[in-house]
């Protein structure tokens, strides 16, 4: 299994910017995929996911409105719409596959599989 992110990069604030995470190995509509970030001396955090079943998304409430999770089955990748980017959303982010129970969807522990990593960085 293989998760490639891409689309990373250095945007001033207010700009936007779309990652695509590929995967093979596995189908994106048979498991929750998921995007987490990571800033130098943080936690990972929950950005955002879509449920394999029925492909409802959800969003952590600082991205709320902001950031888009979308799925393309045919090319077997999701999509983070990046909008109206704020410093605050510096980060590695990572896309991630698993399979968790709907209350547990922002457990990064739960997550089976990872992509490496892309940076984003937002200036002010």
């Amino acid at each position: 299994v293989q998760l490639q992110a891409s689309g990373g990069g250095l945007v001033q604030a207010g700009g936007s910017l779309r990652l695509s995470c590929e995967a093979s190995g596995l189908t994106v509509s048979n498991y929750d995929m998921a995007w987490f970030r990571q800033d130098s001396g943080k936690e990972r955090e929950f950005v955002g996911s879509i449920r394999w079943s029925g492909g409802r998304t959800y969003y952590a409430d600082s991205v709320k409105g902001r950031f888009t999770i979308s799925r393309d089955n045919a090319k077997n990748t999701v999509y983070l719409q990046m909008n109206s980017l704020k410093s605050e959303d510096t980060a590695v982010y990572y896309c991630a596959a698993g399979r968790p129970a709907l209350s547990a969807i922002r457990d990064v522990n739960l997550y089976r599989y990872w992509g490496q990593g892309t940076q984003v960085t937002v200036s002010s």
